[in-house]
């Protein structure tokens, strides 16, 4: 391996799975950008999928597109939220990714006949793709996310690829281990023993943690420090607490007041500048408003993406929650979002009375039949109500389809991918993708990526951007039909946003005139929202909660009077 001039540091983690590796990872790059690094981030999952596309949402969480198309696990999005960076699928690979590059070669004769074994040519590969990645961002540092936990089998070799390094490299590599702290409620003690037994099977492959992240639901005490400093052999001043908090966005703020940036740049033998006072407290006041809003708006999430056996897995529209706390925020008020099953509705259609006292309704994207019919219910209550409403992929989809039954009068209109018999088929599969789908090619083969889109003039889309041309990214096989484009606009529905040929419709709309926020995307508008920096959609569709939620509350008082 030749010497470059990155540093790395690999996130692992270890008692349980879900302890926030992915935080902490966009914590410590975040605060190392701060002082004045350039930084990358690398997520490794360690499944055999080749990439997040065709997982489920409710067992993985939510599929995060880059711009370059390629689709990842949520912790990417993560990543570029907290150091508001591009990242690209060299910042991304699994198990089966590297698989699979590693036996082209082997078929490319890239190994010149030479035997392909697991180790070395597995761990190698890592390595090659972790350096390619940091070389790419030109990076001072490169965050390396090991998915799972360790003493797990699944990802044994990418923590021999770590070691590998570590060996190479020894003042350029360090580790950092996330561990859960326990506090079983009938003994009353934060318990070190599991995070004890988690160093020793990462001690196991060879590998020694630098630091520890010791989650836990309080702070973690001296005692507890310095007790595992000694059964762990790390110095207690690199021991760091991390407790439970409201906002995750406080985590960089926490690990501030321990130093660990200067602590990182020490260990690692980097220059470490002072800290950037202006960026830090933009950082710093959207952080404030995490927690000051004073004012709430009540938001219904009309997923079907939601339940997990007996429980809710919000992390299946993850960038959708962020991007509407980042727009709420950024209007000092607090979003607060109601997870809203739409198969509820086509159960009790007296249900959707309970819509009414929302300030705002986001129907999110999602694939397949199953709740269908409840959320077109949901779209025409929104739409006949004068709810504000964004329809994001499947939601500006479902849009079309209210509308053309129910305006249009098109009783049977439908979506290709629900009901392929109708007659009125208004949401038809991409051209593109027939080939696809005839052939069961599921994996990789959307519409995938940044696209452009030219805005039009006099709408709600163009006023909430004010630009006329934007870039945004796609995930999706199904479009409009453009044989129903003209009827639909003759009926008042306006595509505001199309593709620079005009041939893909995406973004639709209600005028002002009809309707105070009646919006949808074909494109995925949550992925470029950023903290500081807030989407143009999601505000406009904020600042119309707002407005709604004042004349709610008049009518309320109203009414008591």
């Amino acid at each position: 391996m030749k010497k470059d001039n990155c540093k790395y540091i690999f996130v692992v983690g270890g008692v349980i799975s879900g302890v926030g590796k992915g935080i902490t990872a966009s914590s410590i790059g975040l605060i190392l950008k701060n002082r004045g690094l350039s930084v990358t981030a690398i997520k490794i999952d360690p499944y055999i999928n080749i990439d997040a596309g065709t997982m489920n949402p409710t067992e993985h969480g939510e599929v995060f597109v880059l711009s370059d198309g390629d689709e990842t696990d949520q912790d990417m999005g993560n990543y570029e939220r907290f150091l508001d960076i591009d990242l690209n699928r060299i910042n991304y690979m699994t198990t089966g990714r590297v698989y699979q590059t590693v036996i082209e070669k082997e078929r490319n004769l890239e190994y010149k006949g030479k035997c392909v074994e697991v180790v070395p040519h597995i761990p190698l590969e890592v390595i090659y793709r972790i350096k390619e990645a940091g070389k790419k961002a030109k990076a001072d540092i490169v965050i390396i996310e090991i998915g799972g936990t360790v003493g797990e089998y699944q990802n044994m070799l990418f923590l021999e690829a770590a070691r590998m390094m570590k060996i190479e490299f020894p003042k350029d590599v360090i580790f950092v281990m996330v561990s859960y702290l326990p506090t079983p409620s009938k003994i009353g003690e934060m318990k070190t023993k599991p995070t004890q037994n988690a160093v020793r099977t990462i001690n196991a492959s060879g590998i020694q943690p630098d630091f520890l992240i010791a989650r836990g639901g309080t702070n973690l005490d001296q005692k507890r420090k310095e007790k595992l400093s000694m059964f762990c052999n790390i110095s207690s001043d690199r021991i760091i607490s991390a407790p439970d908090v409201e906002s995750i966005y406080d985590i960089p703020l926490n690990f501030e007041t321990e130093k660990l940036s200067e602590k990182l740049c020490g260990v690692l033998e980097t220059s470490c500048k002072k800290a950037d006072e202006k960026a830090w407290s933009k950082w710093k006041n959207f952080a404030k408003h995490t927690h000051d809003c004073k004012h709430t708006l009540k938001i219904a999430m009309i997923g079907k993406y939601f339940e997990t056996g007996d429980f809710i897995l919000s992390d299946s529209y993850l960038s959708v929650i962020e991007a509407i706390k980042f727009s709420a925020y950024s209007q000092n008020k607090k979003p607060l979002i109601s997870w809203v099953n739409s198969v509820d509705f086509e159960k009790n259609p007296n249900k959707l009375k309970e819509l009414k006292k929302y300030d705002g309704i986001v129907v999110p994207g999602g694939f397949g039949s199953r709740g269908v019919e409840g959320i077109i219910s949901c779209v025409k209550f929104a739409r006949e109500n004068k709810i504000p409403y964004l329809g994001l992929c499947y939601g500006m989809q479902m849009m079309v389809i209210e509308y053309a039954r129910n305006v249009l009068h098109l009783k049977d209109a439908n979506t290709r991918e629900v009901n392929p018999d109708s007659k009125n088929i208004v949401i038809d599969v991409m051209e593109s993708q027939k080939e696809h789908l005839k052939n069961n090619s599921y994996g990789g083969s959307m519409r995938l990526g940044a696209y452009k889109a030219i805005l039009r003039d006099g709408t709600i889309a163009r006023s909430a951007y004010g630009k006329k041309e934007i870039i945004e990214r796609h995930r999706h096989r199904y479009e409009v039909n453009p044989a129903f484009i003209g009827d639909l606009e003759a009926k008042g529905f306006i595509f505001s946003g199309r593709s620079p040929e005009g041939h893909l419709m995406e973004i639709a709309e209600l005028p002002k005139t009809k309707h105070p926020f009646f919006v949808g995307s074909q494109f995925h508008p949550e992925f470029l929202a950023r903290p500081i920096s807030p989407h143009p959609l999601f505000s406009a569709f904020i600042k119309a909660c707002c407005i709604r939620s004042k004349l709610y509350n008049k009518n309320i008082d109203k009414k008591k009077k």
